[in-house]
């Protein structure tokens, strides 16, 4: 984006017009005229990129990454009776891992973000079509990547 706002304020410096600008860069004149107001007032520094707003994520990727991993070991190993996962029960290996705590809510927002998905719990005995306890825990693909896993 820094780099597109770069462009058209050269491309307004050749001497092209706010409508031109914006049809080559592809956005609206608004924007074009919005950005050449901010190099005048600020200089080329008012054209960076600024930070996102809201609040930064609780959990660094790295600690995501580890989270994926410890979910991939299994509920029982994480001292649950079965090998299902759920919101609360992963919402606990978070908080007492990483000493964060999220409402299961949030835990889904999480999971999605990194290529999980919901699937329904199998009746004991039942297991997947791959081979693997019918539970909802992530699996791989045969090339070790991750096949979008399930929780």
């Amino acid at each position: 984006m820094e780099a597109r706002r770069r462009r058209a304020v050269a491309l307004l410096a050749d001497g092209l017009g706010v409508r031109e600008v914006a049809r080559q860069i592809g956005c609206s004149p608004t924007s074009v005229s919005r950005w050449q107001a901010e190099v005048q007032a600020g200089g080329a520094d008012a054209l960076r990129a600024k930070p996102a707003p809201g609040r930064p994520p609780r959990l660094t990727a790295r600690q995501r990454g580890k989270l994926l991993k410890l979910l991939l070991k299994g509920a029982p190993a994480h001292g649950f009776s079965t090998d299902l996962w759920t919101l609360p029960r992963v919402a606990a290996v978070i908080a007492r891992t990483f000493g964060v705590t999220y409402h299961p809510a949030h835990v889904w927002k999480i999971l999605r973000r990194e290529g999980w998905s919901c699937q329904p719990a199998r009746a004991a005995g039942q297991g997947s079509p791959n081979g693997g306890p019918g539970n909802g825990t992530r699996r791989r693909s045969s090339a070790g990547g991750p096949s979008g896993g399930r929780i």
